[in-house]
């Protein structure tokens, strides 16, 4: 028969008291004391009770499991007919009897569903972290392309407070970038049945608590003694073990070799809203298994300006998939795909797309370059004869009788990269994984990287279109670490109107902002085959942009230098006032009476024509004076040594004058800007009239000649009228024209003292190996 639970506590209890064993109160106990006090406890409610405590509740909690499980020995003796326990609660309960020391928390994670999307392919890549009491404990593997993934992972650790919850967070991997949160949701501990696997189907919900999916989750609590706690310590891993292997993740090696390589420039956008709101739009891309998440822009044209890579690891799979977000609603403003198989190497393409599923003037400007991965560009031929047919046709084609036939279309630069040498260490053992990067103003290719080496050989064939025959060629070679990062090695920028054609010469480097020389030469031959009317047609049309250009910051030093050769300027002006207070004091007579008499003839007999004769003379006389005394080109000035300096300086004390005026800095930043195109002007100016850039001097002499001959048969009337109406005339003619002045497009292409600085390359004595 069996026996009723009373009198099975009743048998116990009695045990416990002759062993005379002192414990800490049971829950029978507790329950008497707690029934007997309730009135007192409700007196004085104002005072907790330490019973209250975590500690006390785990004590409450453990002291029941173990008094439960005491009387199972005796209730299966007592009645041999009810159904056999499991081995897991015999286990239980035969632990019981031995010395109790903590509990053993064993997870196991199944699956989730309908968890959100992140990705700009329309699905997630989630994995999952566990946090018990605000620390990671456990971090699953990352299940790829999935809403509905199923880790099938287990892990076991010792807690000590079964009344804390455990915290699990989903988030999206993102390679490069920050990983997205997708939702988090809370286990109570409290509910498990210890020895017994407790299922549970957690909801999670995002930042907004709104829903987002759910977990399955398996959750089994054991007692342990203290040799299994040893044990336990021998197996796991910072506490943490593991029972099952996570799944492998399915992305490519970093080791792998990748096929191509996509760089990727996002300019800005337009149109950008989302249900006619302004949004504070981020985009995703995504390349096979690699992503890229840009920064948060606010605006109907936000601007992003972002610069970086993806690679192509399979070559089935080349589709370039984008999405537009809105941070505050992780809505979805539009997307993009694009098939890059269709994209020639090593032309960059700059386009307008159209966002799909968005407002109708919604668009993204993208800068897209697709480059091999055994090197842009052609192998280096060793039979010149195909090259000299080649040079053959583009010089017919750029001849000056088709001048007229493509206006933007300057010209051709082809470029020989052979290799560089004596480069900076970067990796341990003394060597670096050099790869080189050619850039004409927005145009950029990418050679292949060569391992292990200082004195890296590319011998490739580079071409490039020409739209301004006053851009700078830039090579800039880096070092090539894990993880697709990269360190620079060095920097040599090349105006293309200094290149002497099928001329192969040492480069020596410099550092990133192209002030200092830095270890290593590279070996260029550039052949550059241009237009000179459509070239002098463009230096009248604005500069192009480029985009990705460094952040113009605050200087100190810079402010200084430019304040002082301002100083300088007006010095000057202001002795030419002194001089001509001299002379309308007659303090010298015959000097006051010369120039009284030059100026009555002048204003007699002035006419229009006069004044582009008289910077025609200004011109040969400065070009006598170059061709007499030498070059007297400016070399920089002791303000521009003294800033460069101060400059360096700077950068390392990281304290001085950008502490003390931290408050003012935006309006001390728009006073150097105006102050940096003031002093860029004269200097371009100045550099004009003294030959410092000869072709463009001499268009300047050139149009000047056609200005004096213009004004002298044509009366100035006319002159104004013509003008005036093609002013008047050039937005009806042209809806999207915009406006610019011809004369400071003329002057921008002009090099100032600081570009003469950067562009300078020393000749390296080095042999030639042919």
């Amino acid at each position: 028969m069996r026996i009723s639970t009373l009198a099975r506590i009743f048998v116990v209890f009695r045990r416990r008291k002759r062993r005379k064993i002192r414990r800490e109160p049971t829950f029978l106990s507790y329950r008497i004391r707690r029934t007997s006090t309730s009135e007192k406890n409700h007196q004085n409610h104002n005072h907790p009770s330490p019973r209250k405590s975590p500690g006390f509740r785990f004590r409450r909690i453990f002291d029941t499991f173990t008094f439960t499980k005491s009387l199972k020995p005796q209730y299966s003796l007592e009645n041999n007919n009810d159904e056999e326990e499991s081995d897991e609660t015999q286990k239980c309960a035969e632990t019981a009897e031995l010395d109790v020391v903590t509990l053993l928390m064993e997870v196991r994670l199944k699956n989730g569903e309908d968890l959100p999307v992140k990705d700009a392919s329309g699905s997630s890549d989630p994995y999952v972290k566990f946090r018990y009491k605000d620390n990671i404990v456990y971090k699953s593997g990352t299940i790829f392309k999935n809403l509905n993934p199923s880790w099938d992972e287990e892990f076991q650790m010792i807690v000590d407070d079964v009344t804390c919850p455990i915290r699990l967070e989903v988030f999206d991997f993102d390679r490069f970038c920050t990983d997205d949160f997708m939702g988090a949701a809370e286990v109570d501990m409290s509910q498990v049945k210890w020895c017994t696997p407790t299922e549970f189907h957690v909801e999670l919900t995002d930042e907004v608590n709104q829903p987002t999916g759910r977990v399955s989750v398996c959750v089994t609590i054991t007692p342990m003694t203290q040799l299994e706690v040893q044990q336990f310590h021998q197996k796991a891993t910072k506490g943490i073990l593991s029972t099952s292997e996570k799944k492998k993740e399915q992305r490519p090696n970093n080791t792998q070799e990748w096929d191509k390589i996509v760089n990727i420039v996002l300019v800005e956008g337009k149109g950008i809203r989302i249900d006619e709101r302004i949004p504070d739009a981020f985009c995703k891309f995504k390349l096979g298994q690699e992503k890229y998440k840009t920064k948060v822009c606010t605006g109907i044209e936000p601007k992003w300006v972002e610069q970086f890579d993806l690679h192509v690891f399979d070559s089935a799979d080349q589709m370039l998939q984008m999405a537009c977000i809105d941070r505050n609603t992780n809505a979805i403003i539009g997307r993009l795909s694009i098939d890059l198989s269709s994209f020639s190497h090593d032309e960059t393409v700059q386009h307008w797309y159209h966002l799909e599923n968005a407002p109708d003037d919604a668009q993204v400007l993208l800068l897209i370059t697709v480059s091999g991965s055994h090197g842009a560009g052609e192998t280096i031929e060793t039979d010149e004869f195909n090259y000299n047919d080649i040079r053959n046709t583009r010089i017919q084609k750029y001849d000056v009788t088709n001048s007229f036939s493509d206006l933007a279309d300057v010209g051709t630069l082809t470029v020989k990269l052979f290799g560089a040498e004596d480069l900076v260490a970067k990796d341990f053992g003394g060597k670096s994984d050099p790869f080189a990067v050619l850039e004409l103003v927005n145009t950029r290719v990418q050679t292949n990287t060569i391992y292990k080496t200082l004195s890296p050989s590319w011998n490739k064939i580079y071409t490039f279109a020409v739209k301004d025959i006053h851009t700078c060629l830039q090579v800039t070679i880096y070092d090539e670490d894990p993880n697709n990062r990269f360190e620079f090695l060095g920097r040599v920028q090349i105006p293309l109107k200094s290149i002497r054609n099928c001329q192969k010469r040492w480069y020596g480097l410099k550092d990133e902002k192209l002030r200092k020389r830095v270890k290593g030469e590279v070996l260029l031959e550039m052949d550059v085959i241009w237009n000179p009317i459509r070239a002098a047609i463009r230096t009248f049309k604005p500069k192009e942009i480029k985009y990705m250009s460094q952040e113009q910051k605050f200087k100190a030093s810079l402010f200084k230098t430019y304040f002082g050769e301002l100083k300088e300027v007006v010095n000057v002006l202001a002795s030419y006032k002194n001089q001509m207070e001299y002379l309308l004091s007659w303090h010298s007579k015959p000097k006051s009476l010369t120039a009284y008499v030059i100026f009555m003839l002048f204003v007699y007999y002035f006419q229009i024509y006069f004044i582009p004769l008289m910077i025609l003379a200004l011109f040969g006389y400065n070009f006598i004076l170059s061709k007499t005394s030498g070059d007297i080109s400016d070399s920089p000035s002791r303000h521009s040594l003294k800033g460069q300096k101060s400059e360096e300086e700077d950068e390392k004390t990281g304290t001085g004058i950008r502490d003390a005026i931290s408050s003012v800095q935006e309006i001390l930043l728009s006073v150097q800007s105006y102050l940096h195109f003031a002093t860029q002007l004269l200097q371009k100016i100045k550099n004009t009239f003294n030959f410092t850039d000869i072709w463009l001097s001499t268009l300047a002499v050139i149009v000047l000649s056609l200005a004096f001959v213009l004004l002298y048969f044509v009366p100035l009337r006319w002159i104004i009228l013509v003008w005036g109406t093609n002013k008047f005339s050039k937005k009806l003619r042209n809806p999207n024209f915009v406006d610019n002045n011809e004369l400071l497009d003329f002057l921008s292409r002009v090099p100032s003292r600081t570009e003469r600085q950067e562009q300078s390359n020393g000749r390296v004595n080095k042999p030639i190996n042919l």
